[in-house]
């Protein structure tokens, strides 16, 4: 049944008694009007889509603005109205609000990766602004996925990727964790619909078993409450079904494998009574070693304050239990839409902002960072962090992703202290600046003032700041040296003609040249000569064609290499449009046709072809890369490596290899064992035509009976 205006007054009535109900009405109204005549895909009336994310945004308990928002969201993005009807039938801050929602999913760009970067890039100018927009923009798209079913198959799959790498996450980092699990529920459904149907399948049949479990230990800690006089309540879940699937892909074990599928929430009145608590829990039932977290005493960037404990419950199972208070429980479920302060002025208050230092280094980060690939493997990294708790000297905290080293550290502390570090001592002891931190270590940093980062910082940074910082310091030397390079090239080739560099520099053909060339200025211009971008030749014959016609250039160094490169077409990929230009393949990630790739200019050596999202490409210089396509028409074949996880049983082995060579694979490695958990790994490199050939192989695969896991090999790890 469909919402309407009665429901959503009645229920921001219930949390905000004093708002302006006529503004609700005249926005509902408003939107009514202007979408009248609109359907849904599904056939609803489009006015149910702007109720529905009003209702979502009274969940989230959010102000009266925010709510009118929510029911105009999309006025002028899917009809005529503009920002200037907006403000004046409902003021400056609605019309501002409405219109950073359009800006944040409006533009489309030619490659998911721009798309990604761009759309984040205009998320955090909105958050920036008002961090409400993003939680109206949360509450779109959840309304969006909830009837993603209506939208065509591939539809379905951009909208699904693009929620499970951007909005889920973002509402994660927001601290709504409710918004969050069922974003990433429903983008599992579209993703992997099989898998999502199998899992469902199988939780649904011990739903039963496990009712039982949770009604008997919710009775247990009901009464462990009244016995210590504690004023509390039990709550028991299941966890999400993505959550779930996740673990098993992590730890590489079954359904019947995951032992902790139901989680206990224990919410009291102090912080004294979680810790009393905990320690009853443990005393009750022996608890799971290096399972405890205290984000009480250090809460996660979002505001999350809880413990978690897993402890061996009754009958051997292992059962996580959660202690908060019930303010904490209002953050972890609504995270900043539970705070009333950010509203006040349009942006978290002064007290809140030290909770999303995250939120300020992406934004300095889209100010610094360009180039989209490197921009989203960055943004990635600060949204998907596993936190570890440092102490500074002081005895401050300081947060990192987990795997960070001293160098994260001193990136985090300040850029001047990064580019000076030269070395580290944690809790006292000297130590490699790429070891790795973690929880409680006391981290200090010695600096010099003639250290220089170095590049191979980059094998071991995690964090996003460092990694730009060092990739940026990298670059301007890089710049550097591939000037001067330019420079002797095109002075040595000008001295042939009469020239010199400053005089060729000075003439007033230069400026159309730069033009005709697109570089901005010839600083540019020569850096790309360096680069090998550019040749001497192309650049004297439009800057002194005369000169250039009657003394016949000998052919550059460069070009020798492309000349010997196109007597030995490459069979696969076309250069920048043009065919027969001999290239190798990165080792490193291994791309097929199909993959995305890019190419990188490496001196000497013609161009490295790598997938666009390998992290060893991300670290060069983005000057040098060179955009690549596949050749579609060509019929060559490329190595893929793959792994498979299985029973340890007879025949399995022969009925994989057998799958393998029916989809007209060839094996050229393979590899066989049992791991400690008793599984059979198996291990193949195969020649493929294509991405979609290999996912013919890993599909046939999947059916061998015994098969429990197919993945894909590439950067060292699986995908």
């Amino acid at each position: 049944m469909m919402i309407c205006i009665d429901d959503i007054t009645t229920a921001l009535c219930a949390y905000q008694p004093g708002a302006d109900l006529e503004l609700l009405r005249k926005a509902h109204d408003f939107s009514a009007a202007k979408h009248r005549g609109q359907a849904r895909l599904s056939g609803d009336p489009y006015l149910s889509h702007p109720l529905e994310v009003a209702m979502i945004l009274c969940r989230l308990r959010m102000d009266l603005v925010s709510v009118v928002t929510g029911l105009l969201h999309d006025t002028i993005e899917d009809t005529l109205t503009t920002e200037d009807e907006l403000r004046e039938q409902f003021g400056e801050e609605v019309a501002r609000m409405v219109d950073g929602v359009t800006k944040i999913s409006k533009i489309v760009f030619r490659t998911s990766q721009q798309r990604q970067a761009e759309t984040f890039r205009k998320m955090l100018l909105a958050m920036a602004r008002d961090i409400r927009v993003v939680i109206v923009k949360l509450a779109d798209r959840l309304h969006n996925m909830r009837t993603l079913e209506h939208q065509p198959r591939e539809g379905q799959l951009k909208i699904a990727r693009e929620t499970l790498d951007i909005y889920a996450p973002l509402a994660n980092r927001l601290g709504i964790s409710w918004i969050k699990s069922e974003l990433e529920d429903l983008s599992f459904r579209f993703l992997e619909p099989e898998v999502f149907a199998e899992l469902s399948g199988k939780v649904a049949r011990r739903r039963k078993e496990r009712d039982a479990h949770v009604s008997e230990i919710q009775k247990r800690l009901e009464t462990i409450l009244t016995e210590q006089g504690i004023c509390g309540e039990v709550h028991g879940r299941f966890k999400h079904l993505y959550s779930v699937y996740v673990k098993m892909q992590r730890q590489g074990i079954d359904f019947d494998q995951v032992h902790d599928l139901v989680a206990f929430r224990i919410i009291v009145e102090s912080v004294r009574d979680c810790y009393t608590m905990l320690g009853v829990i443990h005393s009750t039932w022996r608890p799971i070693p290096g399972r405890f977290k205290d984000y009480i005493a250090m809460p996660k960037a979002n505001m999350y304050q809880s413990l978690h404990t897993t402890v061996m419950g009754p009958g051997g199972q292992r059962m996580e239990v959660q202690i908060r208070t019930a303010d904490m429980h209002s953050i972890a479920e609504e995270g900043i839409a539970a705070h009333g302060k950010y509203k006040e002025a349009g942006g978290p208050a002064r007290a809140e902002e030290n909770r999303f230092g995250w939120l300020r280094q992406l934004l300095e980060l889209q100010r610094e960072v360009s180039d989209s690939d490197e921009f989203m493997s960055s943004v990635k990294i600060d949204l998907f962090p596993e936190q570890v708790y440092v102490f500074t000297p002081n005895g401050d905290v300081m947060e990192l992703p987990r795997h960070s080293t001293p160098v994260d550290f001193a990136f985090s502390v300040h850029s001047d202290v990064g580019f000076r570090c030269s070395g580290a001592k944690v809790n006292g002891k000297l130590v490699p600046l790429k070891t790795v931190l973690h929880n409680g270590d006391s981290v200090e940093i010695m600096t010099s003032a003639n250290q220089t980062p170095s590049k191979d910082w980059l094998k071991f940074v995690q964090t996003a700041k460092a990694r730009n910082r060092i990739r940026h310091w990298v670059k301007e030397q890089e710049r550097q040296k591939s000037l001067e390079l330019g420079r002797d090239i095109l002075e040595k080739e000008l001295r042939k003609h009469g020239y010199s560099l400053g005089r060729a520099l000075g003439l007033e053909r230069m400026p159309a040249v730069l033009d005709e060339l697109n570089y901005r200025n010839s600083d540019d211009l020569l850096a790309a000569v360096g680069y090998g971008k550019l040749t001497s030749g192309q650049v004297l014959g439009r800057l002194i064609p005369d000169q250039v016609r009657t003394h016949p250039e000998r052919t550059s160094r460069i070009g020798q290499v492309l000349d010997r490169f196109r007597r030995k077409p490459s069979e696969a990929i076309r250069v920048q449009g043009l065919e027969g230009i001999l290239v190798r393949f990165a080792k490193c990630c291994n791309p097929l046709p199909g993959d995305p790739v890019t190419g990188f200019i490496s001196r000497g050596h013609g161009i490295t072809v790598h997938a666009a999202d390998c992290p060893r490409v991300l670290e060069t210089d983005a000057d040098r890369r060179i955009e690549v396509e596949w050749q579609k028409e060509k019929g060559t074949t490329r190595p893929a490596k793959i792994q498979v996880y299985s029973l340890d049983q007879k025949g399995v082995l022969a009925g994989i290899t057998g799958a393998i060579t029916k989809c007209e694979a060839n094996i050229l490695r393979a590899s066989a064992y049992a791991d400690q958990a008793g599984r059979g790994v198996h291990k193949f490199e195969v020649d493929v035509q294509d991405l979609r050939h290999l996912q013919q192989v890993m599909d046939a695969i999947r059916k061998v009976k015994g098969v429990q896991q197919v993945e894909r090999v590439r950067y060292g790890r699986r995908d």
